[in-house]
């Protein structure tokens, strides 16, 4: 073992600075027996790392590798197995649970005892030894507590001794060992004279040594003597110290007077630099000057200089009222005063611009109705800009009263939404009964039901200037505004029902001219509200600065209190059942516009009903021109007051579409025809396709395709389903010709106006018309000939039954003398004179309208000759060599047809 020891330190360790201090032959327990060593090593270098090595023999050679290494200060627990019995099993724990084998008992206690030792020595760690000896323990701590502190090094080299069996020299030892040895040439063939020489200088040294002791006595006593001097020295200089520190005392006392005078004095400016930034604070911005009070309480609201310096002083006003008091401010008088004060001119001030800006919006109004209601007779809205114009100047005012006075502002703004309610529900009145007259007047049938327009027109004129003349008595009361806005509105709605109550006005009655003229009515009136509405939004807006914040718009103004000191006013809390709350500026814009504006829905849904009135097809107007002017809107703001009143109103148009729509499908379905006359193309048919032109026409670029794509779809299947059964009752016209010549007309219309979405209807249309003309023409072609179809349906018969074609003619009714006898009834002149008289009867069941009488003779012509082929080609199968031929001939059939023709 201890040649292996040597190897391995020589071989692995040494090459990494490390020292071998144990060593274990150990194998894994309970695998196959493959033999290593496990190996307690340090480093030679500082700080020392204690390590558990595995090393293995190479399979390849006889030399030695490392094969894992473990810290020492990862082993956790080692277990000997058993402390009692020799057993060479032990345990290591590291990460994991290595279990080993020890080639004997011995080996294993010696590699246990080296890794108690080095970290008793090195690690001192809780280190778990079970299973162990105590007497393998008890030898290090023993010899530790057995020696003084001062010389644990001492013992720890012993013990490091103990563990080395083989240390080397340093290269300093070496050489200091080889210098000694060449001053004395026999130390190497006589050590113990060597030894005897070295003793007896060791004995020289120490007798020079105590001489030296005994020498150096005198020299102490002088150093003695001296140290006694100088402590007398000392005693004398501290004499001194003491009396300069009792004078320096009462300097001391003088400099602690005077250091906290300067410090009272230094606390004083600074308490005095406070109270001058505070007062210089209070002063600039809790003072407002004498021009700004003199604007507040005296400023003139009328001229554009006076109004603006009523908006500097109400702004420097606001300024004032919140600033930002610091902590003890408000308990100052005079900040106390300021405040009652401010508040004194903020109240005085907003009861000013307050009554002021009623007095504005009536006046105002009033000037505006007066100048603009001098021509009721057009279809023009008044505008309003000159108001918005002059009230804009107050715009940065009503800002202020917003932010000061919430009561006055809001009570403010239900004054102008009151008022200009009644002004536009007059004007818009006026407004859409001129539309409504304009409207009815392009219908025929309402032509003699207006012969006294103009004595109208000047009473509806008389009215309204009435009406705007009694706009200035708003400041004091509006009872009789009022009573004259009532007796107004049943006057004109009067006029509306007498317009309503008209006859309905069929389609047939109105040319195109006079639809143009309703379609350009109805995009006016629409083109005339939009601006009106968009302008008096953008004035809300402005005016009453609706942009950014939040707020709400209760319908009453809360009452105003004052605090028992007469300090600043406070606001009631507000009441829910009285409060609406929006939740944003737009919602309390669209709020007001809903109010002033709050006759626009029912004015349009009248004039719609009345448009419907009138002709059924004018929803087709009013759908495109709604629906262009909702979807404009909606791109503009689409939760707009405007986008959303003409939603609600195309949803009514749309209504009177799909009624116009049901109302077509209803008349299709209750057409009677005559029972004495041919039909013809039928009635719906014919409005379908005037339906479709006229459809096309409007909705060429229209937003709301959709809608006329699923009205077409409905339509057409009405139509299909009641031709169908139209045909089904006919007596005079034959079923047949009902439905080819009334498809034929579908068929042509929908290829003329190429109506995407009816693609397959078109097709099916086609289908129909295509196969009962085929249908019609072989019916009537069996009647020219109709013996010889007889005979020849009879020779079909007997061959489908399995008699064979060439033994036809051995049949008793089917000889060759039976059907001679049958072409002979059917000479050239007959069949010519029958071909007539079916050219008389198709004449007489087709109409004029279609054309289709050459159609339909030209395909008899072709059925006829695809008869007589027929016919020849079964003489020719069933009698062949019997000579037997029609008595004319395909030229005679083509000559008989054309010369029919002409001569009709």
């Amino acid at each position: 073992m201890t040649a292996i020891k040597h190897a391995l330190q020589r071989d692995i360790f040494t090459p990494n600075d490390e020292r071998l201090l144990g060593i274990v032959n150990v194998c894994k327990a309970g695998k196959k027996k493959k033999n290593c060593f496990l190996c307690a090593t340090v480093t030679t270098e500082r700080p020392v790392q204690v390590k558990v090595v595995k090393v293995k023999k190479s399979d390849k050679g006889d030399f030695y590798k490392r094969q894992q290494t473990w810290e020492l200060r990862d082993l956790t627990v080692v277990d000997a197995k058993d402390a009692s019995k020799e057993n060479p099993e032990f345990d290591l724990h590291f990460e994991k649970v290595y279990k080993w084998l020890a080639s004997s008992t011995a080996e294993k206690n010696s590699f246990i005892s080296c890794i108690w030792k080095l970290n008793q020595r090195y690690l001192r760690k809780k280190l778990e030894f079970v299973n162990v000896s105590s007497q393998l323990l008890e030898e290090l701590p023993k010899a530790e507590e057995s020696v003084p502190s001062g010389e644990s090094q001492s013992v720890a080299g012993g013990d490091e001794d103990a563990l080395e069996e083989y240390q080397e020299l340093s290269a300093r030892e070496e050489q200091d060992i080889e210098s000694m040895m060449e001053m004395c040439e026999f130390a190497v063939s006589n050590a113990e004279a060597f030894a005897e020489k070295l003793f007896k200088e060791l004995q020289v040294l120490d007798g020079a040594n105590i001489q030296s002791i005994m020498a150096s006595e005198k020299q102490v006593n002088i150093l003695m003597q001296l140290l006694d001097e100088a402590l007398a020295e000392v005693d004398t200089i501290e004499g001194k110290l003491s009396s300069y520190e009792e004078m320096l005392q009462s300097v001391k006392d003088q400099m602690d007077q005077i250091s906290q005078s300067n410090r009272l004095i230094q606390i004083s400016n600074t308490n005095n630099g406070k109270l001058l930034d505070e007062i210089q604070f209070l002063v600039n911005y809790m003072d407002l000057s004498k021009g700004h009070i003199r604007a507040l309480q005296e400023g003139d609201l009328t001229s554009p200089r006076g109004i603006e310096a009523c908006i500097s002083a109400s702004e420097a006003l606001l300024q004032c009222m919140n600033v930002a008091l610091r902590p003890g401010h408000e308990q100052l008088a005079a900040v106390n005063q300021q405040q009652k004060l401010f508040a004194e001119l903020r109240d005085t001030f907003a009861r000013r611009l307050t009554n002021h800006l009623n007095n504005v919006f009536v006046h105002q109004g009033h000037d505006q109705s007066s100048t603009l209601s001098q021509n009721t007779t057009e279809l023009t809205l008044p505008k309003h800009s000159p108001l918005h114009r002059d009230l804009l100047r107050y715009a940065k005012l009503m800002e202020w009263l917003k932010n000061t006075h919430r009561e006055k502002y809001e009570g403010l703004s239900r004054t102008y939404v009151d008022y200009m309610n009644r002004l536009y529900e007059r004007e818009i009145k006026d407004f859409f009964e001129v539309a409504k007259i304009k409207m009815a007047g392009t219908s025929k049938e309402a032509k003699g039901k207006f012969a006294t327009l103009p004595r109208k027109e000047s009473a509806l004129k008389q009215e309204t200037e009435s009406l705007h003349g009694s706009s200035g008595k708003l400041t004091g009361s509006t009872s009789s505004l009022n009573k004259l806005t009532v007796q107004g509105s049943n006057s004109r709605r009067s006029q509306s029902s007498s317009l309503l109550d008209m006859g309905n006005m069929s389609a047939s009655d109105l040319d195109v001219a006079d639809r143009t003229k309703f379609d350009k009515i109805f995009e006016q009136v629409l083109s005339e509200l939009e601006p009106l509405c968009l302008a008096e939004q953008d004035f809300i807006s402005k005016f009453f600065k609706l942009q950014q914040h939040q707020t709400v718009f209760p319908p009453l103004a809360q009452p105003e209190t004052e605090e028992v000191d007469g300090s600043v006013p406070s606001r009631m809390p507000p009441q829910a059942d009285h409060r609406h709350s929006v939740s944003s500026e737009k919602d309390l814009v669209r709020l007001m516009m809903n109010k002033i504006f709050q006759s626009i829905e029912p004015e349009l849904n009248s004039l719609i009903a009345l448009g419907d009135k009138i002709d059924s097809f004018h929803s087709l107007y009013m759908l495109v021109k709604m629906s262009h002017h909702v979807w404009t809107a909606e791109n503009v703001d689409p939760a707009s007051f405007l986008s959303t009143t003409l939603g609600n109103v195309l949803v009514t148009v749309k209504r009177n579409f799909d009624k116009c729509i049901s109302g077509q499908i209803k008349q299709m379905e209750e057409v009677k025809i005559s029972k004495k006359s041919k039909v013809g193309i039928l009635p719906f048919v014919t409005r379908f396709e005037e339906f479709a032109e006229l459809a096309e026409t409007i909705f060429r670029n229209a937003e709301r395709r959709g809608d006329l794509d699923k009205a077409y779809v409905k339509l057409i299947r009405a139509v299909f389903m009641n031709v169908e059964k139209v045909a089904s009752e006919s007596q005079k016209t034959p079923r047949d010709v009902v439905m080819m010549e009334n498809f034929h007309h579908i068929f042509s219309t929908l290829s003329r106006l190429k109506i995407s979405c009816l693609d397959a209807e078109r097709r099916e249309a086609k289908h129909k018309y295509t196969d009962h003309l085929q249908s019609y023409v072989i019916n009537s072609l069996g009647q020219p000939l109709e013996k010889l179809n007889h005979f020849f349906e009879g020779v079909e018969a007997r061959v489908a039954q399995g008699v064979r074609e060439e033994e036809v003619s051995y049949q008793l009714a089917f000889n060759k003398q039976e059907l001679r006898k049958v072409i002979k009834e059917y000479p050239g002149k007959e069949v010519k004179k029958g071909l007539d008289n079916l050219y008389k009867k198709v004449d007489k069941h087709l109409c004029e309208e279609e054309s289709l009488l050459q159609v339909v003779w030209h395909s008899m012509q072709d059925e006829f000759i695809r008869q007589y082929k027929h016919f020849e080609g079964l003489i020719g199968r069933c009698y062949p060599g019997s000579g037997i031929t029609m008595e004319f001939t395909i030229q005679d059939m083509l000559e008989y047809f054309s010369s029919i023709a002409q001569s009709h």
